[in-house]
């Protein structure tokens, strides 16, 4: 379900912010409005999360009928207390205000049913929803929920030249749609009901939105290196976009960690020490595991010490991983472990770990280097 909750996660935010409107119940024409919902974002981003609250607060008092206030909570939510749904009064909180922003969106809708802003802030959180129940593994609710912020997806595919934020969901479905059943093929027969994408097309849009968009650049530079971490098996490329994401948000551990991973599968591990030096300082949850299998990648590969890096994969093998997060540092660590044992000529030993790998991880590169192996 990686691909699924990339597709979901985020993007469906900058519709809500990009749109220009107009209206009694619109609020984002007013310049000082849009300012402050970029400081917020911005403050949310980059881990100040009582300035964003205040920020959020002030917001609501002003527009207590619009949803903008709701989806920014749950947008703070989510980054707080990564990953929100292994925390279940953050989980419900979410939640809870997910469904505010839709039940106000709903309202304007009942007063106007083309009213920009009430159907994007509806698709807002219908996709909100569905990511939560995605990472809870609840899938006939997120199925649910991603079919109805569906139609207001297609919505935005002509407004690109209104913000250039709309590249990022537009490129996203470009490239999912064709992407994720070529992963799943238990889902390529349901694949009727979607439009056509274009994956090379759907790159080139992300790639405007992480240069020109406003609102949502950050999430394009994220989800462009993830795109060409798993499925493009180009690292360099990835290392540019997380690059932007570190500079302007240093204590985002997710930020730092997805740098730090595509320095390290670039091969520029002198470059990525500080990095995995910063997320030791890191008291975020999942920040240990990451720790354990980059250090484990850099003893093995930098400091040709198979010893220290087996005991580094082994530890990080001890810890639970999170599906959405850290799922593939345990098959890194397989990984890790499989070609040690193989320069110890333990071919049968190497091959259960690739064996273990494969069946954990998500990654082309990884999956290319197991199945090299065992052939």
């Amino acid at each position: 379900m990686t691909s699924f909750r990339l597709l979901l996660q985020y993007s469906f935010l900058i519709l809500s912010f990009s749109l220009p409107v107009s209206g009694q119940a619109q609020v984002l024409t007013d310049a000082a409005v849009q300012q402050t919902v970029v400081k917020t974002l911005d403050a949310i981003y980059g881990q100040e999360f009582a300035e964003a609250n205040t920020l959020i607060r002030q917001l609501q008092t002003r527009y207590p009928q619009h949803p903008i206030g709701p989806i920014l909570r749950a947008t703070l939510l989510e980054q707080q207390y990564v990953p929100v749904e292994q925390n279940p009064t953050a989980a419900s909180l979410y939640i809870q205000a997910a469904n505010q922003g839709l039940e106000l969106a709903r309202k304007m809708l009942e007063r106007n049913e083309k009213d920009p802003e009430g159907v994007l802030f509806a698709l807002t959180a219908h996709s909100y929803l569905a990511l939560m129940y995605t990472n809870k593994n609840e899938s006939l609710k997120a199925v649910n929920e991603a079919k109805k912020a569906y139609p207001y997806l297609k919505q935005g595919f002509g407004m690109q030249e209104q913000s250039p934020d709309f590249f990022l969901t537009t490129g996203m479905y470009n490239y999912y749609v064709e992407r994720y059943p070529m992963d799943h093929a238990v889902v390529r027969p349901f694949m009727f009901f979607f439009q056509d994408g274009d994956m090379q097309l759907g790159l080139k849009q992300m790639d405007v939105a992480s240069r020109k968009g406003v609102l949502m650049r950050a999430g394009a530079n994220y989800y462009l290196a993830h795109i060409y971490l798993k499925h493009e098996m180009n690292p360099q490329k990835a290392a540019l976009y997380s690059k932007y994401l570190v500079d302007k948000y240093p204590a985002n551990p997710l930020y730092v960690m997805r740098h730090a991973e595509a320095l390290l599968l670039a091969g520029r591990y002198s470059e990525a020490k500080p990095y995995v030096q910063r997320l030791k300082q890191s008291t975020n949850q999942m920040a240990a595991m990451a720790v354990l299998v980059f250090d484990g990648i850099l003893d093995e590969q930098d400091e040709r010490d198979d010893k220290t890096a087996s005991a580094n994969y082994q530890a990080a093998l001890k810890l639970p991983f999170n599906e959405a997060y850290t799922k593939e540092y345990h098959a890194m660590a397989y990984a890790g472990l499989a070609r040690i044992a193989a320069r110890s000529n333990n071919r049968s030993q190497a091959k259960a770990y690739y064996g273990k790998a494969l069946n954990v991880g998500a990654y082309k590169s990884l999956i290319k280097e197991g199945k090299a192996f065992k052939e």
